[in-house]
């Protein structure tokens, strides 16, 4: 069996299985998941392709990043929850700008996803290098928590970010 065929096969499998869960056994949903699965799986391939073919992952940054990943996932449900439930709702919503100093593409994204798990947080937008971060309170300063969010993906990717920002 070719190289391309051994890469392409797994992908086409998966992608056709996802479709299966989203659209169900339908046959007539397959004029629509046909095509998409095809080019799912063709876009993987040239996505994956374009990747540099050392992973920058690191094990150790991966395993502290999860712990924190649990964790601000539940302080996050918890702080905006407290926040709308209350008879008088507590939020003073707004956006403040935040330049990242990490390097990966894969660390941006990541970090640009993982700002939601922040309390009352959300990455609204991306541009020039610069993230638009919508809070439900302006008046907190969301630097320092950016800045270690920034700092464990980075360690993720094997990226080292000073604390002070500089």
């Amino acid at each position: 069996m070719s190289a391309r065929l051994l890469r392409f096969l797994p992908r086409l499998i998966l992608f056709t299985a996802l479709w299966l869960v989203i659209a169900g056994s339908d046959p007539s949903s397959w004029i629509i998941g046909l095509p998409t699965v095809l080019f799912a799986t063709l876009s993987s391939l040239r996505l994956a392709s374009a990747q540099p073919t050392q992973s920058a992952l690191r094990l150790g940054g991966l395993l502290r990043f999860l712990p924190f990943f649990v964790v601000e996932s539940i302080r996050g449900g918890i702080d905006v929850a407290s926040r709308v439930l209350r008879p008088r709702v507590r939020i003073n919503p707004g956006f403040q700008s935040y330049r990242p100093r990490l390097d990966h593409p894969g660390a941006r994204v990541l970090f640009l996803d993982s700002i939601s798990l922040l309390p009352g947080t959300l990455s609204a937008d991306m541009r020039d290098g610069v993230i638009e971060v919508h809070a439900l309170d302006i008046g907190s300063d969301l630097v320092p928590e950016l800045q270690r969010l920034e700092r464990l993906v980075g360690r993720v990717f094997g990226q080292t970010l000073e604390e002070d920002g500089a």
